[in-house]
């Protein structure tokens, strides 16, 4: 059941925070969902690889996680991190993401990442969100799509993952774009 420490809703879905407690059920998801993840993401799939993932994510102030859950089961549908959050005049962070096997494709992440979207540049008062995406992940490049993001260029061997550095798009969102999509999108479903 949702709690009062949930940050934010919506029809299918809602936000939680990391907590211990989720390990064994991230964890187990993570290692059903290693064919689909890989070779882009890896997230923890033991418990105690967990639990130092999720302590960064929960203390350190230039980071921080959500749990995409479903309202239906309160399962854990997925995960969106901002992760290299800076302060001052940027205001800025880079999102790292993923769906778990049994609610990919089925819109879960993306009402996720909208609430997630919101919440960063409401409370948290960040101006700009950017994610990272190798050129090949047509999922995650239809995913920040939907969402509004723009493509601002392309960065070779910009991450190591997987035992190689990796090129990547760079895909980027703020504050005014995401709510001017947003306006456009009720103002297309008002009659």
């Amino acid at each position: 059941m949702p709690e009062s420490s949930d940050l934010a809703e919506g029809p299918r879905t809602y936000l939680s925070p990391y907590r211990q407690e989720d390990s064994e059920e991230f964890t187990a998801l993570a290692r059903e969902s290693r064919e689909l993840h890989h070779p882009w993401l890896f997230p923890p799939t033991t418990p105690e690889d967990y639990t130092p993932y999720a302590r960064r994510l929960v203390e350190d102030p230039t980071r921080t996680g959500f749990l995409v859950r479903t309202w239906d089961d309160h399962r854990i549908a997925g995960f969106i991190n901002i992760n290299n959050i800076v302060q001052g005049a940027f205001l800025s962070g880079a999102l790292g993401y993923g769906a778990f096997a049994h609610a990919a494709g089925r819109g879960l992440l993306s009402e996720g990442l909208g609430q997630v979207i919101r919440h960063a540049f409401g409370p948290m008062r960040l101006h700009r969100l950017e994610a990272n995406i190798q050129p090949a992940n047509a999922a995650s490049l239809a995913l920040v799509r939907r969402a509004g993001f723009r493509l601002e260029g392309f960065s070779p061997d910009f991450l190591h993952i997987d035992g190689a550095w990796r090129d990547h798009e760079r895909w980027a969102i703020t504050a005014e774009s995401a709510e001017s999509a947003e306006h456009h999108t009720h103002d297309q479903e008002t009659p």
